[in-house]
């Protein structure tokens, strides 16, 4: 039996306090003790003993450091850092621990975390003493990035430190976790039954079908990953296909697969920055899953260098996340800055649309896929935790808990409408009109 006596019910305390659940020592009238029943989990402390209400979600503490953290960090940092470090443990099944953290207090809100207020803080501090956390600030994990080193914001070297944190991390650990298909965004399922790779073949060909491609016709994939859209469009649609990335492991292995299916000829995989391809004009743009890292005040040059590169009539097709949360702004110090998409940067849909718009493009067509990334990423994860040790193996124990954290949460978000995710088709203008149709693309 759990001893509910001890660490736990201080801890809770400082648990609730940095949730935003707490009343800062003001008192709780549950006599059972202040903090022990505001918090969404239960609470296990480094020496035994339990808090929290007795069928929540049960997340553990193994070290003082892990407050230790949260006292030099409060907030979102410093609880990441030591979820990474291994200092704090979730059991069970993760995404029902997750959604209980993220329903509370603080964490519920949109956009960056609100500052804990000096009485909280002192409150923090105090509880520090009590369970002998307090010492020197840790090193933060290995894995926490170091972008900002590489000058300013979306420069090409900065851009390039980002996208090697990110993507740079092992071709075999990728496959695991995505599959053979090796694709890095969101699946389109018929129905929840339809398996990763028969999603992610749906999804290849619905963008083949929007963009009308056909034999022999120029095609710039942007963002390309490890390569299987382009492999999908030049062998099934017969395409020659340009493919820019800024992460060498992903050009290796993409370089791989083309001369394995024996279309070199066909395929072009390049470690470029897609704002130096000069070598226009293309029929058709693909751009999945990166106009995430293009930023705000980078959208206008993004939009013009691909209109720029379009032959009039052709058609580009924006794949992406977006922020359905109403305004907000960038928070640094939050952990998906921190270990997962270094200044990347989640838009509204309405401001891709505006954006596109003012550069001279024609929107055909939106189309909102929100749910199915939700299955994607569920995807993702079982296929991470079914084989978790040899995904500690092929990186690290942090570098897998960072992945676990962020699929999952993700997951949460895009179930909750937190965020979505949508493929805007748009046309440049001259050339031949767009044809009528309903929404089926077929032919």
């Amino acid at each position: 039996m759990a001893k509910t006596t001890g660490a736990a019910p201080k801890l809770a305390k400082a648990l609730a306090i940095v949730l935003g659940t707490g009343d800062a020592g003001t008192g709780h009238p549950d006599k059972r003790g202040p903090g022990t029943e505001q918090i969404p989990v239960r609470l296990r402390a480094w020496d035994g003993s339990e808090a929290g209400p007795a069928d929540a979600p049960l997340i553990e503490f193994t070290s003082r450091r892990a407050l230790r953290r949260i006292l030099w960090s409060a907030g979102q940092l410093g609880l990441s850092r030591a979820y990474v470090a291994g200092e704090i443990s979730a059991h069970g099944d993760i995404f029902a621990v997750f959604a209980a953290l993220s329903s509370a207090g603080k964490f519920a809100e949109p956009g960056p975390f609100t500052p804990l207020t000096p009485r909280e803080l002192w409150t923090l501090l105090k509880t520090g003493v009590r369970l002998g956390a307090l010492g020197p600030n840790p090193a933060p994990p290995p894995e926490e990035a170091k972008v900002e080193k590489h000058g300013r914001r979306h420069s090409r070297k900065r851009d390039a430190a980002a996208i090697s944190h990110h993507y740079d991390v092992g071709n075999d650990f990728y496959r695991l976790v995505l599959g053979p298909s090796l694709v890095y965004s969101c699946a389109v399922w018929s129905d929840e039954g339809t398996g990763l790779e028969g999603a992610q073949e749906a999804k290849l060909d619905l963008i083949c079908r929007k963009l009308g491609l056909k034999p022999g016709q120029r095609v710039l994939d942007v963002g390309c990953g490890w390569g299987s859209f382009a492999l999908h469009a030049a062998e099934r649609y017969g395409a020659n296909v340009v493919g820019v990335t800024l992460s060498t492991e992903q050009a290796d292995l993409a370089r791989k697969r083309v001369a394995e299916a024996g279309l070199t000829e066909r395929v072009d995989i390049r470690v470029q920055d897609y704002r130096d391809v000069n070598d226009g004009p293309f029929d058709a743009i693909s751009s999945m899953g990166m106009s995430e890292h293009v930023g705000r005040e980078q959208l206008p040059r993004y939009v013009s260098q691909l209109h720029g590169l379009l032959r009039p009539g052709g058609r580009l097709l924006n794949h992406s996340i977006s922020w359905n949360a109403g305004p907000t702004e960038d928070d640094p110090d939050s952990f998906i800055p921190r270990y997962v998409f270094p200044d990347g940067e989640m838009l509204s849909l309405g401001t891709v649309v505006t954006g596109l718009e003012d550069g001279g493009f024609e929107v055909l067509d939106v189309e909102a896929l929100r749910r199915h990334y939700a299955l994607t990423l569920r995807a993702w994860v079982r296929n991470l935790e079914d084989q978790w040790d040899e995904a500690v193996r092929l990186t690290s124990e942090g570098r897998a808990r960072i992945w676990r954290l962020y699929m999952a949460a993700s997951a949460l978000g895009f179930e909750n409408g937190l965020t979505g995710v949508n493929q805007v088709l748009v046309q440049k203008s001259g050339g031949e009109e767009p044809q009528l149709r309903l929404r089926n693309w077929a032919g």
